[in-house]
């Protein structure tokens, strides 16, 4: 993707909060991809960067498996006049590999610490001596000995290495992690070394993507290449088919498939919206009894993913061969809207041969197609967040109602229902319970300031009474999170009024629940999602 930025191009080396780097310097309105730390060097020179971050990780620089970036790094960077941070475990890589010390600190410092600026100059150029911030620090190993050249700029309150610098060879280092919401004043930092040390360029705006988008998606596909569009109701799909709608209008064709784990008569509303509101041409495929039938009995949530995500290529596959006689030529070319964090997620993210960090869950729009499916795919949000998402589809005059929905899964409720969907009637309770949690927060005024909320099914009965009878009856749990990304997330706090309301509507309504739980995870260490 071309942009009129400077790009900046984090290595990741495995810490969860990777993810955050790219979204807090896209927020600063300067394009940043992230691909493996262990990319060979082919892969990086490639992009042109003119700012590499090295991201934190789990690891130690002292095993001997622990991930490092390739040999020619340190040359190419000093050689092409590439600024260089590293974060945490990116720092003591610097450090290690330019020919200093690591070692293991003798007080670990994990959570909110203090630090203090000895010298203002660098990264640090807009703060003053003596200055203060809290920021959060997660390590095990310090700096012990620094390389020729560098300096420390901050210190931990307990005399730990905070950040160093080497400004005439363009290598900095932070030991905590300035891209958490921990870091108050991280946001600041980012922006000053970005802008003031490397004099990057902000032009990241979402104009430019719908444009290039619209480029590629036009050089990818031949002038009487037609081109299926998998609409689910959601944000993703919706934006993307106006987009390569707009790319390459009546040859785009839509289609909506009830795979029997969608919400309360969403089946409906969404076909009804589609027809009046986006004027694009829908075909619905009620396929309930095909994939339900193919779910029976499976209860690992993996698994489940996988089944699905063969069935809806199964079912463009057919689609496909429909339009092939209706229009005589094959549609070739799968849309999807598979969006960054699926592919951070999902598998290793672009650059590939990470094999130091675990995959959180496949998403059946990513990790669950099969190998040998015959539609190739175009992803044109794949670079993209959800925040961003929604910025190219009010550009795109896509409704706002649509761009307000909070997301749902690729799978359904059958990342809702825990264990066998087709057990017993655990679908028509999830569904029921679901569109009571919904209606009562929309009600209440609050929808929009959720990211997502929704209903768990639990394979679990409790004892309960209902009209002075003994019952044993399903539990249920409410989830609702607030979130920028989807990447990291809070649970919302609810009035315990509205709490107390919407667990009486639901066991008054709702037949075979007598119980209702609220989860108040974050993520992490939880997935938003329960399976």
């Amino acid at each position: 993707m071309e942009v009129k930025s400077d790009l900046v191009l984090i290595l990741d080396f495995g810490s969860q909060y990777t993810h955050l780097i790219t979204r807090r310097i896209r927020a600063l309105s300067v394009f940043s991809l992230c691909i493996s730390g262990t990319s060979p060097l082919s892969s990086i020179t490639a992009l042109n960067p003119k700012v590499v971050i090295l991201s934190g990780g789990p690891h130690s620089v002292h095993s001997d498996d622990s991930p490092s970036f390739p040999d020619g790094f340190v040359d190419w960077a000093l050689s092409n006049g590439v600024f260089v941070l590293g974060i945490c475990y990116g720092l003591q890589l610097i450090v290690q590999r330019l020919g200093g010390e690591v070692r293991v600190g003798q007080k670990q410092e994990y959570g909110r610490m203090e630090i203090e600026v000895e010298k203002s100059c660098g990264i640090f150029g807009g703060n003053k001596v003596g200055d203060k911030q809290v920021v959060w620090m997660s390590h095990g190993d310090e700096a012990a000995r620094l390389p020729d050249g560098f300096e420390v700029v901050a210190r931990s309150l307990q005399g730990a290495v905070a950040a160093v610098e080497d400004r005439g060879r363009r290598f900095y280092g932070l030991q905590y992690h300035p891209e958490v919401t921990h870091s108050p004043e991280g946001m600041e930092t980012l922006r000053y070394f970005l802008f003031d040390v490397c004099g990057v360029n902000a032009g990241w705006k979402m104009e430019d993507v719908m444009d290039e988008e619209i480029k590629v998606i036009n050089n990818t596909l031949a002038a009487d290449d037609h081109v299926i569009c998998a609409l689910s109701g959601g944000v993703d799909s919706t934006v993307a088919a106006t987009l390569v709608h707009k790319a390459i209008g009546d040859r785009l064709h839509c289609v909506f498939v009830d795979n029997g784990l969608l919400r309360y008569k969403e089946r409906e509303r969404v076909m009804e919206t589609f027809e009046r509101d986006l004027h694009l041409p829908v075909t619905c495929v009620d396929a309930s009894d095909q994939f339900l039938s193919k779910l029976k009995g499976v209860v690992d949530p993996e698994m489940k993913r996988k089944i699905i995500g063969k069935e809806f290529i199964c079912i463009f596959d057919a689609f496909a061969q429909e339009l092939e006689q209706k229009l005589g030529k094959k549609p070739a070319f799968l849309v999807q809207g598979t969006l960054y964090p699926d592919v951070i997620e999902s598998c290793p993210p672009p650059g590939s041969g990470r094999t130091h960090s675990h995959t959180i869950k496949s998403h059946h729009n990513v990790g669950g197609l099969p190998k040998d499916m015959k539609l190739k795919l175009i992803e044109p949000l794949k670079l993209l967040f959800k925040d961003e998402v929604r910025q190219l589809g009010k550009i795109l005059k896509v409704p706002e109602p649509f761009l307000k929905r909070h997301p749902f899964p690729g799978p359904g409720l059958a990342v809702r229902v825990l264990g066998d969907v087709t057990e017993g009637n655990a679908l028509d309770i999830v569904r029921q319970v679901d569109e009571i949690f919904i209606q009562s927060i929309k009600d209440a005024g609050i929808y929009d300031s959720i990211w997502q909320a929704f209903a768990v099914f639990l394979p679990v009965k409790s004892v309960g009474v209902q009209g002075d009878q003994r019952t044993h009856s399903y539990v249920v749990t409410l989830r609702a999170v607030t979130s920028q990304d989807g990447m990291t997330a809070d649970w919302y706090c609810f009035e315990s009024s509205f709490l107390k309301e919407v667990s009486q509507k639901i066991c008054n309504n709702v037949r075979g629940v007598n119980r209702v739980t609220l989860d108040i995870t974050s993520k992490p260490p939880s997935t938003i999602e329960w399976e």
